[in-house]
């Protein structure tokens, strides 16, 4: 029994940003990139987009230009409008989503297609791990495994477990390795990197120029992923019959949600992600991004196109790229290859447990994402690959824009303009805003309800309704919380502090007032400048509640939704019911995989 088999080097060169390459891609009947149909999708919801900002930029405008544009009337609308197009461009995908839904254009989350042909390509499923739990990520490898298995594909799938972990977990790897190996349904590998250049993407370069070309499809994973073995093999189907896909984006839901907060979340992606995944699917078409994670790989193309270069100078701006799965989609595409989205369900993933460990994720994508401004000129890039990095970075962008926005009302108040924007203005500006921000979970509740099994499968009408009035609440208040936190940590990427690589914490039950009090003492700090400003500006005051709340509440937030006492509580009086899916057992070693009802 040996960790690794025999060596099948390929070459993956490192590609230039500046030099655009050859398309080197057979491209697939039927297969358009920029048909007329997406096209015409495309400047369908740019033009929609730019039509809800412009019209409520106008509408704001010629309420200010009543007494004269002043300095402060200029921020304030150099402000809204890209905010304002922000959301608008969500909610209008959303819809999209909502009306493919409900009409049956698009199935919504389907089983993978399988194919009644035989497939004959082989796959690598790789699993790179940084520190982990092993009994959790060993267990679900195996579950894998025995799930391909059963799907009669044993025999063209092998299991990589890439570790760039310390080496004083190498000893506990390797044993569970042993372990595994000899009764797992499928071969299972084990190799350890002594030298952790370029984080996952180092790590996976390095096994495809060791391995790759024994291979033909690689299936990538996180340490948390899971994936049952029909839908593996019916994607590896899809890729061999259409040539010119390089890469199979899924949607993984969330499982194993245990603390409120993974209920919480858990719930939001299974009720209001459907329509929002259904309308990218539609606008993205042939230039889908990649997540880094549950997706399909075709490994000569990933090997000619995505060797990532270091960026020029120091992080966070230069060194390796952190976010590099949008970069390599991006990649993938200027060399004719086709990256697509599919929505297939036994596809997983987990959340972190706890608002701080969410964040310290958040943070290596933030910076990550900011690193894609620097990629925006590169040559060679389909304009929708270019969008969407702009999209990802302004993702993190847009909080410190909302907070300056909110600075510059209040001090508008405190100046005493407070009565520039009339009283009608300000409500129906006010009102859409709500209709934008809030409308796309109306318009889950809608198809939710529009079906009876999955209105069943939420737990029904009033479960639905009782964990959406609790999920508004909680969403607004720690909007804020969320907002702030990045700015900060947009600050500190500015002050050129990297993240760092520590490993995620996917196991937690509780937080003490010692961990979330440091973290969110600027949060609260803002809250009682808010709570103090007050009286001098009662109006804008009365509108900032929300805001003021959540930052005032952000530690005892972060404390309540952390705990799986009260995840459990909270699941038994029928809050954050979810269609069935995959549940885990808190003990990771006996972790058991049930059909979804």
């Amino acid at each position: 029994m040996q960790p690794l088999p025999p060596e099948a080097p390929i070459a993956m060169p490192v590609q230039r940003f500046g030099e655009p390459p050859r398309p080197n891609a057979p491209i697939a009947e039927g297969q358009s990139v920029d048909s007329g149909d997406m096209l015409g999708r495309r400047v369908l919801l740019v033009l929609l987009t730019g039509l809800f900002a412009t019209a409520a930029s106008t509408t704001l405008r010629e309420s200010l230009i009543q007494d004269g544009i002043d300095a402060w009337d200029v921020a304030l609308l150099l402000l809204f409008f890209p905010l304002f197009a922000w959301i608008a461009f969500g909610f209008l995908n959303a819809a999209i989503g909502f009306v493919l839904l409900i009409t049956g254009s698009h199935p919504g989350f389907v089983p993978a297609p399988q194919s009644a042909g035989t497939l004959h390509g082989r796959t690598a499923v790789l699993v790179p791990i940084h520190n982990e739990d092993v009994d959790a990520v060993y267990g679900r490898v195996e579950q894998m495994a025995r799930s391909l298995a059963d799907a009669g594909a044993a025999h063209l799938f092998d299991f990589f477990i890439l570790s760039d972990s310390a080496a004083a977990a190498e000893p506990e790897e390797f044993a569970a390795w042993e372990a595994l190996a000899p009764r797992a349904a499928v071969p299972v590998y084990y190799r350890r990197r002594t030298d952790n250049v370029g984080r996952k993407p180092g790590n996976v370069a390095e096994w495809i120029r060791r391995f790759g070309s024994a291979y033909d499809y690689m299936m990538m994973l996180d340490a948390d992923s899971l994936m049952g073995g029909r839908a593996m093999v019916g994607m590896a189907q899809v890729m061999e019959q259409r040539p010119g896909i390089a890469l199979l984006q899924t949607v993984p839901t969330v499982i194993d949600a245990q603390t409120l907060f993974q209920r919480w979340m858990q719930f939001a992606s299974r009720l209001y992600g459907p329509i929002s995944t259904a309308g990218l699917v539609w606008w993205s078409g042939a230039e889908a991004t990649f997540w880094g994670h549950n997706a399909l790989v075709r490994v000569t193309a990933f090997a000619s196109s995505c060797g990532l270069p270091d960026l020029s100078g120091k992080p966070p701006f230069g060194g390796a790229i952190m976010s590099h799965d949008m970069v390599e989609a991006a990649l993938l595409r200027r060399r004719g290859w086709s990256v697509h989205m599919i929505m297939i369900d036994d596809s997983h993933e987990e959340y972190p447990p706890t608002l701080i460990d969410q964040a310290v994720r958040d943070r290596r994508w933030a910076q990550g994402n900011i690193q894609h401004l620097r990629l925006l000129n590169s040559a060679g890039f389909h304009w929708i690959s270019r969008l969407q990095l702009l999209i990802g970075a302004s993702a993190y962008i847009t909080s410190p824009a909302w907070l300056v926005l909110i600075a510059t009302t209040i001090l508008q108040a405190l100046a005493g303009q407070t009565t520039i924007v009339n009283a009608a203005v300000s409500l129906q500006v006010f009102g859409v805003t709500l209709v934008l921000l809030f409308g796309p979970k109306l318009l889950s509740v809608i198809w939710a309800f529009a079906d009876t099994p999955r209105r069943q499968s939420f737990g029904g009408r009033r479960a639905i309704l009782r964990s959406v009035a609790l999920d508004v609440p909680l969403s607004m208040l720690v909007a804020p919380v969320t907002a702030l936190t990045q700015t900060i940590d947009l600050f500190n990427i500015l002050r050129g502090r990297p993240s760092g690589w520590a490993p995620q914490n996917r196991n937690r039950d509780g937080l003490a007032w010692a961990d979330a009090f440091p973290r969110y003492r600027w949060h609260m700090a803002l809250g009682v400048v808010f709570l103090l400003l007050s009286p001098f500006a009662p109006m804008t005051a009365l509108w900032l509640i929300p805001v003021t709340l959540g930052l005032l509440l952000a530690p005892w937030l972060a404390i309540w939704t952390a705990g799986i006492a009260r995840g459990e509580a909270m699941a038994r009086a029928g809050y954050f019911q979810v269609p069935g899916a995959p549940i885990v057992a808190s003990e990771a070693a006996s972790r058991i995989v049930t059909q979804p009802v």
